[in-house]
């Protein structure tokens, strides 16, 4: 999208993005933390990050062609895909959203939510590189992703140049699978509970060995 600014009478032609796409999740991590500072700022380094003119100039702009620049961008973001991103590509490799939450391991879950307590926005990457995996195997529709090992620091270096659109709509599938999780996951471990102490009950010589208790 181009922005024509008029200085010294003359007209200049500068490139703002086109759509919510080219917004990377390493900048879009940027602008969210920009929201708790002032709006002169915010608004600012909004428009430096996601156009190519220079902040010198910005500073110069008046206040009504702020206010364009902004709305535009503002309807960029409310017209953004918000349908699920299964496969991405990231430096000619294909990552794979998780095949099935459903399977979702404890220590997947366990790590993912060690990173909404240390601060979802800190700690996306990380919970993307978790969430999508590279794929392994793949045919049409379905495909297999790699196995979790915990060991998640290049991926999520990787995971900042995914755009602030897939991030956002995993995030909101996510959401709506941990709403399910979070009901399910206590009456499962009472359950679980329940049906060991009544396993120990029954064979009290499976629990004497050294290192038990």
């Amino acid at each position: 999208m181009k922005v024509k600014i008029k200085k010294d009478d003359k007209i200049k032609n500068f490139k703002l993005i086109s759509k919510w796409s080219d917004v990377t999740l390493e900048k879009w991590l940027k602008l969210v933390g920009l929201e708790k500072g002032s709006k002169t700022k915010e608004a600012e380094e909004t428009i430096a990050a996601l156009s190519n003119i220079p902040k010198k100039l910005i500073n110069e702009l008046s206040i009504k062609d702020v206010g364009v620049i902004m709305s535009k961008m503002a309807e960029l973001q409310k017209l953004q895909d918000s349908s699920l991103k299964k496969v991405i590509k990231i430096n000619d490799v294909e990552y794979g959203f998780h095949p099935n939450l459903d399977d979702i391991t404890l220590g997947e879950y366990a790590d993912i939510e060690t990173y909404i307590k240390d601060g979802v926005e800190k700690k996306l990457p990380e919970m993307m590189a978790i969430l999508y995996r590279p794929i392994i195997e793949k045919k049409n529709d379905l495909y297999t992703i790699e196995a979790y090992d915990g060991n998640i620091r290049m991926r999520a270096e990787e995971m900042k140049s995914m755009s602030a659109e897939q991030v956002q709509s995993a995030l909101v599938f996510f959401w709506s699978f941990a709403a399910v999780l979070l009901e399910i996951l206590p009456s499962y471990l009472t359950q679980t509970l329940k049906e060991t102490k009544v396993q120990s009950q029954q064979n009290p010589s499976q629990t004497d060995g050294d290192g038990l208790g």
